[in-house]
């Protein structure tokens, strides 16, 4: 069965996004959340994945990640948790079926002041589900890990987001990261903006329009248009379909994970 293509440019910010399959709430418990969590710190020493923010819902994902330029980190990284979680998640429950939606979906972001403000976006997910009122109530994001750096065992590379977002020092960070946070409470800035999940970049003009050269006939037929001060490529929209019948969806390494155009949320 072949795969959908695949946007990738080496050393680009990605925001990626996979649902669970048919919005299931696979995620729900805490247990199966940090079960995913260590199979990205996994990813993360494995393959030197670099992690700038995350966000696990109860049937989705959120990762903020780049790769420094090394060729296909993300996608290897990205099949790694996908499968090691589903594989570890169908044994233990002793479920059979598809455990992730059959593709997840990567938009570019431009670093600086876009980064900032995906990682906002990120961090207030469930502030606009309404599961929480701020983001240090939920213990399955970045937000706490950026705010309390870890000594072992962290998932987000502070070094490499502090240098990405124009920051000198981890004190900076966490000011700079929380002033942003509270910002966005006040102003009411926690609601949905489709262009984060459902774009293949956000950004500048120049920064947008050297994306989708970049990416070639990959994008064919897609249009740079504006939204406020950002710029984005859009996403054709194309209706979600299950690859897998649940009688034969082993979850191979093969069977979840797809980088092309999705209807993510």
């Amino acid at each position: 069965m072949p795969r959908a293509r695949r946007h990738f440019i080496p050393g680009h910010i990605w925001h990626i996004t996979h649902r669970c399959h048919k919005k299931e709430f696979l995620l729900k418990f805490a247990k199966d959340r940090q079960r995913w969590m260590h199979w990205l710190f996994e990813a993360k020493k494995r393959y030197g994945l670099v992690v700038l923010n995350f966000m696990i819902t109860s049937n989705h994902i959120h990762l903020l990640v780049t790769d420094d330029d090394s060729k296909d980190v993300i996608s290897r990284s990205m099949q790694s948790v996908a499968s090691r979680t589903a594989q570890e998640y169908n044994w233990r429950k002793k479920r059979k079926g598809a455990y992730w939606e059959d593709r997840y979906h990567a938009t570019a972001i431009e670093r600086d002041d876009h980064l900032f403000r995906c990682i906002v976006y990120l961090d207030l997910n469930m502030v606009r589900a309404g599961v929480v009122t701020h983001p240090s109530d939920w213990g399955f994001s970045g937000y706490n890990e950026i705010q309390n750096p870890c000594k072992r065992y962290a998932l987000i590379n502070y070094q490499r987001l502090m240098q990405l977002l124009n920051i000198q020092t981890v004190e900076e960070l966490k000011k700079s990261h929380s002033g942003w946070i509270e910002e966005a409470l006040r102003n009411n800035s926690s609601i949905r903006a489709s262009k984060w999940v459902k774009s293949v970049a956000v950004g500048s003009k120049e920064f947008v329009e050297m994306t989708k050269e970049n990416l070639g006939f990959q994008v064919k037929g897609r249009r740079v248009s504006r939204s406020g001060d950002n710029y984005q490529l859009r996403e054709q929209q194309t209706a979600y379909r299950p690859l897998f019948a649940p009688e034969n969806s082993s979850l191979s390494d093969d069977n979840t994970y797809f980088w092309d155009e999705s209807d993510v949320i």
